[in-house]
């Protein structure tokens, strides 16, 4: 495996992947990895210390923990009897299916809101349910002018991306001007929406992740 260090933020870890590899590996290894970190945590031993009581090297357990290499058997036997634990405990949470929603170009159905009537059109990409959040995600186009527009307010936060056209969009008390490639990502609970349309058609991407307490 590669030796470049390990990309990690808040939301998880990115690594390099061997285009040959198969996924269910590489779920595998995410299993493992998550499981013996967990396990020598709470056993309060750093990664120098769990390495020494197993008989591996630190910079072999740190790839373990971070799902950069596969564990050989006599590995694994080593790090369950470390922890006194089964095998089988390793590889909890690695059968886990995780959800998607995939939606094929122009299949997205489409919904109805307020401003629909005005010639606003919004086609859902999906509608996804994680542990934590819902989240929304909206094709709009807009593609008419109007005398009046509709503002919005909801929980969560909102993201969007525009594709095409130009359109002045207000959030709160501040007007955006935006343009192919701009972005905005706000506090749903502010008003919000298209207050004139300077170039049309307008598409964009709206991206709603809901708080807890709307599941």
């Amino acid at each position: 495996m590669s030796d470049v260090p390990l990309l990690r933020n808040r939301s998880g870890t990115a690594r390099d992947r061997d285009p040959q590899a198969r996924v269910e590996e590489l779920e595998l290894e995410a299993a493992i990895g998550r499981n013996v970190r967990q396990l020598r945590l709470q056993h309060g031993l750093t990664v120098a210390e769990m390495a020494a009581r197993i008989g591996i090297s630190k910079a072999m357990m740190s790839k373990i923990e971070n799902a950069q290499t596969s564990c050989s058997l006599s590995t694994l036997a080593l790090l369950a009897s470390g922890f006194d634990v089964p095998v089988t405990t390793l590889f909890r949470g690695a059968d886990v299916e995780r959800p998607a929603a995939f939606v094929t170009a122009g299949t997205g159905a489409r919904i109805v809101r307020i401003g629909t009537k005005e010639g606003h059109e919004y086609r859902l990409l999906g509608s996804l349910r994680g542990e934590h959040k819902r989240l929304e995600c909206l094709h709009v186009t807009l593609s008419a002018k109007s005398e009046t527009y509709p503002l919005f307010q909801h929980p969560g936060t909102e993201f969007i991306f525009v594709l095409e056209g130009v359109m002045d969009y207000s959030h709160s008390r501040t007007v955006y001007r935006l343009n192919p490639g701009d972005s905005l990502q706000f506090d749903g609970e502010g008003a919000h929406g298209p207050v004139d349309l300077v170039q049309m058609p307008i598409r964009f991407l709206s991206v709603i992740a809901f708080p807890d307490s709307q599941l």
